[in-house]
């Protein structure tokens, strides 16, 4: 009897078999329903916030159809081409012309260069603006285009490259170094109606409006040019040093801003109907105050027209009147040698001993 109790079921009824049968089944389940929660509840699981998951998935690099490369604004056109415009026209994709199929570039060469430099700037048919790269300056592009295009026999003129200025210490800058660091970005291209440097026509035209509307236009801005050429600390001397570099590139002979029509002649011009002598395509009155309106208009008009850096103003016999006490030697060799502000030559080297010395005539003539 003993024997048989020890190995009785411990089941008496139906409702414990209930009882056994279910927390057989829940307990297993609920136990890995747990485990799951548990394991999955970190940083990546379903409280995972949007930039984080964005974060986890994004891919290991991206592909770019041009990544700009080299100095910003110096890349020449052939190293445009490499970069940039050979994805398509080495192998005419698309329907770009081919390098070098004189054919097939002989239609884009008759619209013109403008035209051509245009398409390619803001992209036409399959092709996208700057070739896909909106990095590269529109300078770059217009050398890509040339470059291309007198591959095949086009005699197009490639922009220059014009070298950054490297600037350690903060010195007044020749007309040339403001050219390159401010005014070249709009005037090496003729980008917004800006007259291209070298340009005689178009510089011929702004100079009828006379020096000091040129130099107005230059510091205060004018149709989409900033002021000062985006170069705010940029100083009124180099301003106008730029103007006259631009100006005078590329002439044989100085441009002169002509006097606004209807102003008086300058005092000790010469006579109304006598000989005149041209320069630069403009025409002033002859003789030895010729010259020297001449250089005063390119060079010294900079300061001595508006009384920049206690230059003495053009015209200003108060001004004049110490300075004429010296002698007429002492300002020549003032005025090559230069002194205080003003730099030797009116900071034009090229001027000749006898230009120099015709412009302070000139001056010295109009504050008597």
């Amino acid at each position: 009897m003993q024997q048989d109790a020890q190995h009785a079921s411990p089941i008496k009824n139906w409702k414990q078999l209930v009882v056994i049968l279910v927390l057989a089944f829940v307990v297993p389940i609920t136990l890995g329903v747990l485990l799951s929660q548990w394991v999955t509840s970190g940083s990546k699981g379903m409280h995972e916030d949007e930039s984080a998951i964005i974060k986890r998935i994004q891919p290991v690099g991206e592909v770019l159809l041009a990544a700009p490369s080299g100095p910003k604004g110096q890349l020449t056109g052939e190293q445009v081409y490499g970069q940039v415009c050979k994805n398509c026209h080495e192998s005419g994709l698309a329907g770009a012309p081919k390098f070098g199929d004189k054919s097939a570039w002989a239609k884009v060469i008759a619209q013109g260069q403008a035209v051509a430099v245009d398409h390619a700037l803001k992209g036409i048919r399959a092709m996208p603006a700057k070739g896909g790269n909106p990095d590269l300056e529109n300078v770059e592009v217009e050398r890509a285009v040339v470059y291309m295009a007198n591959k095949s026999d086009a005699n197009w003129k490639e922009p220059p490259v014009v070298a950054p200025v490297v600037v350690t210490a903060r010195k007044e800058w020749t007309g040339e170094q403001v050219v390159q660091a401010a005014c070249g970005k709009c005037h090496l291209t003729g980008e917004g109606g800006a007259p291209k440097i070298g340009d005689r026509a178009a510089w011929r035209e702004r100079a009828k409006g006379g020096y000091k509307a040129v130099m107005r236009s230059a510091l205060k801005g004018h149709a989409g040019m900033p002021a000062r050429g985006g170069m705010a600390e940029l100083s009124d001397v180099e301003i106008g040093r730029a103007v006259e570099y631009m100006m005078n590139s590329g002439a044989a002979q100085p441009l002169t801003a002509a006097a606004p029509p209807g102003s008086a002649p300058a005092p000790g011009a010469a006579p109304a109907g006598a000989p005149a002598t041209p320069v630069g395509g403009l025409t002033v009155g002859a003789g030895k105050t010729a010259d020297g309106k001449k250089v005063f208009d390119t060079t010294c008009a900079v300061c001595h027209g508006t009384g920049v850096a206690g230059a003495p103003k053009f015209g200003d016999k108060a001004a004049w009147a110490p300075r004429i006490k010296t002698g007429i030697d002492t300002l020549y060799q003032v005025a090559l040698t230069g002194k205080g502000a003003m730099p030797p030559r009116g900071g034009n080297k090229d001027l000749a001993d006898g230009e120099v010395k015709a412009a302070v005539d000139y001056m010295v003539a109009a504050a008597k």
